[in-house]
């Protein structure tokens, strides 16, 4: 996954530090057709998160299903960022694109709850957002559908980053 720019936002945590909630995506099974017969892999994509808004995917790769899980944990475990989460919602509306699928998200008020397609769902509840409007169009491929939304959530920034960023009082931003 193409993060540039997001390397500012990482967390390096030893795993120790803080109880992490896992999820499997999705689990493909991958099949080699060879002289002897068929070979079967599997690829495991898994979100992690904390629930107070770090959170990491991983993708893992192996000859059995729980191998390939235990991989895409350790991997997404060693990937972990920092997303925005306001009043258990996201700071603004905002609309990302990765390959062929566009997703959409949108603030929400309290009580909502996460609207949301399953892959997209799977990524909010572990990152801690618990109010959101959200849409997939295009592809709706989970491993393009959890890029996207990855990338949609570091690129939103709150308030006080804004300020941080200007260099101006919290107030200053509201009132132009």
């Amino acid at each position: 996954m193409s993060l540039e720019g997001f390397e500012h936002r990482k967390v390096y945590r030893r795993q120790g530090d803080v109880e992490l909630k896992e999820i499997v995506v999705s689990i493909n099974r991958v099949t080699k057709v060879t002289k002897g017969g068929r070979r079967f892999r599997f690829a495991a994509l898994v979100v992690v998160g904390d629930g107070e808004g770090i959170v990491g995917y991983g993708l893992g790769k192996a000859n059995e299903v729980m191998n390939a899980v235990n991989k895409a944990i350790n991997n997404a475990r060693k990937n972990l960022y920092k997303v925005s989460v306001v009043n258990g919602t996201i700071p603004h509306e905002i609309e990302e694109k990765y390959g062929a699928s566009l997703v959409f998200m949108r603030p929400a008020a309290p009580g909502t709850g996460i609207i949301a397609g399953g892959t997209m769902r799977m990524l909010f509840s572990v990152a801690g957002v618990r109010d959101v409007l959200a849409k997939i169009k295009g592809s709706t491929t989970p491993h393009n559908v959890l890029k996207a939304t990855m990338k949609a959530l570091l690129k939103m920034r709150d308030a006080h980053q804004v300020a941080k960023e200007r260099g101006v009082p919290l107030q200053k931003v509201f009132n132009g």
